[in-house]
């Protein structure tokens, strides 16, 4: 063998050996990365199809889906559940709440809802409350003249929290409002989601501040911290004056909601409430205050005194991935599971989780009048390709669906049989049952599902009633609608 041969031999051998080496240690730096990720994703405990959809994904994209999971995955998020927990415990010893009048309401409740408020109770820690008005606030224009007029009748306070809190032309108007108030002497607590009011800046808020109110924002996104929070969202509009007048609904701090200021204004609902439910209102906004900001500050005024004698039962039910129960979805599917004559949800966002899915489709099979109305398209394209991968499969149980044509449709309600409603700012999908902190309520009595029933009605006249089969679609747009179902954990 000449010089040159034995040369290139040997290169060879060594190539070879390099090469042997590197996959060997590739495989066992794979090994170590998928055994940590399982150990990760499995002590998480979540649904067992969830947690080997995350393995198997982590594992074929070992740099993308960490990455996927690191941002977006369903992690628990056990140091916020007790910064939050020491909240709610502040918040039980500083007025004791929790303890008074847990049952006082129970003996009005007709007696086959009676285990709904007590789960309501169990689940999100509020018991039944009433209230002397409760005011159904019809799309934004209407919500916010409401809005500013209680606002602007503020004596001692106001707090507001938002999801979406624009400083548009909109935003501007309620920022001067609540800067006057807070010239005059009234306390002024503005709460916003750090990503859904990303638009504010300090020179929006600024004269509002200056004039003594106080801004804060909730989980602010740090991309490269160990938790980077980029889901678990306060998704709740809530605003609370004086402690006796509260709001809360669908309806964001946006003019894109204001038909006054656009022809495409969202089709929403939103809920005035005056008396003792308030309070649990309150109770979220300083729980959540107390979470942002560390401010313990309490006085007798966020919780004045209310009549006792109040004609409409409500629950207020706030839910979140700090609590131990899925709240608002266990309310959601308690009241589907035990509805006798009908089950009417309206809602923008419709991605139900298997015993959702289960529940409806078996309603409807025992003969419940069940009946959906979501938007012709929503204001995501992905939600809207995933909420029509379920629509043969409900509909060919009974379930009948409609869309919505006019305008964007943004309101979350459940009507069940003659006497139950539920509204709130949660939508119909994993993300809000799940991952965001969102609110709702649970109306006892017909006259708020006479309301909704006949708002329900008026918004089937300006929808289209889909098909019982909707038939071959191209293979393209099959495809696309089966694929974003399979990213329903994260819509």
């Amino acid at each position: 063998m000449s010089i040159r041969e034995q040369i290139g031999t040997n290169l060879l051998a060594d190539l070879s050996s390099n090469l042997t080496q590197t996959i060997v240690a590739l495989v066992a730096i794979e090994a170590v990365y998928l055994a940590v990720l399982v150990g990760w994703i499995v002590m998480q405990k979540r649904p067992p199809a969830a947690t080997l959809a995350w393995i198997f994904g982590l594992a074929l994209l070992p740099v993308l889906g960490f990455a996927i999971y690191y941002f977006f995955g369903p992690r628990r998020i056990s140091k916020t559940r007790m910064r939050r927990l020491r909240a709610r415990n502040w918040m039980a010893e500083a007025l004791d709440m929790r303890a008074a009048n847990i049952n006082s309401h129970y003996a009005n409740i007709p007696p086959h809802l009676l285990p709904l408020a007590r789960l309501g109770t169990l689940v999100s820690e509020m018991p039944v409350a009433a209230c002397r008005q409760v005011r159904l606030l019809i799309d934004g224009t209407q919500t916010f003249e409401a809005l500013l007029a209680a606002i602007r009748s503020a004596k001692h306070h106001i707090h507001l929290e938002y999801y979406i809190f624009h400083p548009d032309v909109l935003g501007r108007q309620f920022i001067e409002a609540l800067t006057e108030r807070a010239k005059a002497g009234v306390k002024v607590r503005l709460l916003l989601d750090a990503v859904g009011s990303s638009r504010i800046r300090r020179r929006h808020i600024g004269p509002l501040k200056k004039a003594g109110g106080k801004v804060a924002f909730f989980h602010k996104v740090r991309l490269f911290s160990f938790k980077p929070r980029i889901n678990f969202r306060t998704h709740r509009k809530l605003v609370v004056v004086d402690g006796h007048t509260g709001f809360f609904g669908g309806i964001n701090i946006a003019q894109a909601e204001d038909e006054r200021l656009s022809h495409k204004a969202y089709r929403d609902t939103h809920i005035q409430l005056v008396g003792s439910a308030v309070r649990w209102l309150q109770t979220v906004f300083l729980e959540d205050w107390n979470y942002a900001t560390g401010n313990t500050e309490v006085e007798a005024e966020h919780f004045p005194p209310h009549p006792q004698a109040q004609p409409h039962l409500v629950q207020i039910v706030p839910s979140g991935p700090d609590l131990r129960f899925k709240a608002i979805r266990d309310v959601y599917f308690s009241a589907i599971s035990t509805a006798k004559n009908r089950i009417w949800i309206s809602t923008p966002y419709f991605v139900p989780d298997e015993a959702m899915l289960t529940a409806l489709t078996n309603a409807a099979l025992r003969g419940v009048d069940v009946r959906i109305l979501v938007p012709k398209r929503s204001d995501s394209w992905v939600v809207t390709l995933a909420s029509r991968s379920y629509y043969n499969e409900l509909s060919l149980a009974g379930v009948r669906l409609f869309e919505y044509l006019p305008r964007l449709f943004h309101a979350k309600t459940l009507l069940v049989d003659d006497a139950l409603s539920v509204l709130g700012t949660a939508n119909m999908d994993v993300r809000s049952f799940e991952l965001n902190f969102e609110i709702s309520a649970i109306f006892y009595g017909e006259k708020m599902a006479q309301s909704l029933t006949k708002c329900f009605l008026e918004d089937l006249e300006s929808s289209v009633a889909l098909p019982r089969f909707r038939g071959k679609h191209p293979f393209g747009q099959r495809f696309l609608e089966s694929f974003m179902r399979l990213l329903s954990p994260l819509l």
